[in-house]
Formats: structure tokens, sequence, C-alpha cells
């Protein structure tokens, strides 16, 4: 079984160049456009790695969803990556103090995000 990565983001461009990425390294992507739906899924789906935009819509933010996942017994272990526009160094220092292992801003370069892939859950198959 392929592992699975869930990318919590609202910018529909943004989750398809990640779902390109993903699916080219030999992963499955799990996808939720609100921090709401991205916690369910992480719930239910105990994903392998989860990338999260901090500015999200509706009342769970990036923020308070790497708060919940850092909490929860049963998520702590997975490696969080926060992918943002515009995030300042307060709101770096702020991500990484509710537990984010990586703080990058977008646009992130497509070679940054399969090493970041391959840094956490290693690599499935080779890519060109």
């Amino acid at each position: 079984m392929a592992k699975r990565i869930l990318y919590v983001e609202d910018n529909y461009p943004n989750m398809l160049l990640m779902k390109r990425i993903v699916e080219a390294e030999g992963y499955e992507l799990l996808t939720s456009v609100d921090g709401e739906g991205g916690w369910l899924i992480a719930s239910e789906e105990i994903p392998d790695l989860i990338f999260v935009d901090l500015r999200l819509p509706g009342d769970v933010d990036g923020f308070e969803l790497l708060q919940r996942i850092k909490s929860d017994f049963d998520l702590q272990h997975i490696p969080v990556v926060v992918l943002t526009a515009g995030g300042s160094r307060d709101t770096e220092e702020q991500a990484r103090s509710y537990g984010c292992d990586e703080f990058w801003q977008k646009p992130a370069d497509i070679r940054e995000i399969r090493a970041i892939i391959r840094k956490y859950i290693g690599k499935e198959k080779t890519t060109n």
C-alpha cells in the first residue's frame, strides 16, 4: 500500500501541483480545502506526512489544525510541514511553537517538495 500524504490547502492550482508531485513520487494524496476537513481526514486516515497552509477558510485555521494534530496521541508522530504565503519570522516561530516540523514559504520549488517528502517518508519509485 502506498504511503499517504495529506495536503490541507484552499488554493486549487496549488492542490493540483502537489497532486502531480506526490503521485510522481509514488504516493497517494489526500486533500482538504479547510482545517476542519483536514482534521477529520487526519484522524480517520492517519497519513504518513501532512502539508498544511496556515490561512484556511472556516473556524479551523492552519495553526489550530497544527495544534490539534500535535496534541493528539495517535497523530503527534506525523511530520507536519507548513507551506504558506507571506509568513513572517513571527509566523514561523508561532508555527514551530505548535510543533510544525518544517516551515516553507510559497511558492515552494518542486525539488524542495520532493526533498521534503523523501526526508520524511522516503522514496517509493524512481522518477526522472
